[in-house]
């Protein structure tokens, strides 16, 4: 099993991600958001990278959801809040999503065998699911203005302590069945396995007082923040098929 952690949207290359399991992360808030959504049985989401493409995508009773800058487009009908997609707003509903950053990471993978939507919320589901697709597997952190995001590493920590456990376990059959199989992860993985184990049991404290956490807290997100810290509450594993991701 190798396993490769890219820091940001911007260092990430579509050829790079081509015949790889792919895990997008954008833990606050996009991913984290698809993730909530489609709990709360949105049918389907688009992942789109521009403003005008989503608006011209839009088709009857279809929802328009995004940000830029944090804040909801103007004109669309959702922001990028998980807490705005409740089940009331999104069940039987296809979203058509466009951010600054997640959505734009998920077009960057589009070559990839496989695409994950990952985030705290879904970690084990998505490692699970991960480890026993095919091909190596590459965590992709949104990041922020494409730069590095500590939540995105943070969560991208988390996913390789899941899947170390697993092939521990023996539970992988995808990458190289059992723990005698050789387990690769590169030296910023690593890195952040270190990050994410030492703050684990408080997760919310580092989320809070990141960049994107007082940014969010600053400008009213703040129990955005504390949703997107929760661990493991969701088991969905969702992923990109034909340009759209579903349950």
């Amino acid at each position: 099993m190798h396993i490769h952690v890219i820091s940001s949207v911007n260092e990430a290359r579509t050829e790079e991600l081509q015949h790889k399991t792919v895990i997008v992360i954008d833990v606050l808030r996009a991913t984290s958001t698809m993730l909530t959504a489609l709990a709360n049985g949105c049918r389907t989401i688009v992942p789109v990278e521009t403003v005008n493409q989503a608006k011209s995508m839009q088709g009857k009773d279809e929802l328009l959801g995004g940000e830029r800058f944090c804040k909801k487009i103007p004109g669309f009908d959702l922001g990028n809040s998980p807490l705005e997609y409740t089940s009331e707003l999104v069940t039987g509903k296809t979203v058509i999503m466009t951010t600054t950053n997640g959505t734009r990471a998920i077009q960057k993978a589009a070559k990839a065998s496989h695409i994950l939507i990952g985030c705290m919320l879904n970690a084990a589901a998505c490692a699970r699911k991960a480890a026993n697709l095919t091909g190596d597997i590459v965590i992709v952190c949104a990041g922020t203005q494409d730069v590095f995001a500590l939540e995105d590493g943070l969560c991208a920590g988390l996913l390789i302590d899941e899947l170390l456990r697993l092939h521990a376990a023996g539970a992988i059959r995808g990458n190289l069945t059992g723990p005698n199989a050789p387990a690769y992860v590169d030296d910023f993985g690593l890195a952040m396995l270190q990050a994410y184990r030492n703050v684990q049991d408080r997760l919310l404290d580092a989320l809070l007082t990141c960049a994107n956490g007082k940014r969010l807290t600053k400008i009213g997100f703040h129990d955005d923040v504390v949703h997107c810290a929760q661990t493991h509450v969701l088991d969905l594993a969702p992923m990109v098929r034909h340009g759209r991701l579903e349950a």
